[in-house]
Order: C-alpha cells, then structure tokens, then sequence
C-alpha cells in the first residue's frame, strides 16, 4: 500500500466531510443495532445513509475535479482532518 499526498482542502471544505464522515460512521453504527422490526425509523435510517452516502460521495467528486487530483484505478482518497491534506492511498 502506498500513500501520496495529492492536494489540500481548505478549513471549511474540511469541516464539511467531516461532518459528513461522523454522520456516516453515526448512522452505520445505529444500522448495526436497530432492527427492521421498527419499520418507520428503519426506513428513516435507510434514507439519511443514502442521501449522506450521496453527499459523501459528491464532495469528493467536487473537490477532486476543483483541485484536479491525481487518482488510479485500485486507488482511493483520504483526508487528514488535522491538516486538511488529500492522500491517494493505493492498494
């Protein structure tokens, strides 16, 4: 595996997939106890990890094109939220 710094996002560009990181670690936490049995808030549950999925996912395609980072086909990219850098981390 190797790593390569590609980029640097600015406070708030950080700030916002931060907060986006938590609330995706939040809800796939909560799916690993909540039970289909409580239909309402299962699918409330399935919704927010879709849309937030999505967001995640768009930021990164944002920054990526804004910023013009390098990328490879086996690789992926993370954030040093004390920094703010960008990684490609190759597998």
């Amino acid at each position: 595996m190797t790593r390569k710094l590609v980029g640097q996002v600015t406070p708030e560009e950080k700030n916002e997939i931060q907060a986006l990181f938590e609330r995706r670690n939040g809800l796939n936490e909560l799916a690993k106890v909540l039970t289909p049995d409580n239909t309402e808030l299962y699918e409330k549950l399935v919704t927010d990890m879709g849309t937030t999925g999505t967001k995640f996912q768009n930021w990164w395609d944002t920054m990526a094109q804004k910023y013009r980072w390098e990328s490879s086909p086996n690789g992926n990219w993370e954030i040093n939220f004390d920094t703010c850098e960008i990684f490609l981390v190759d597998q």
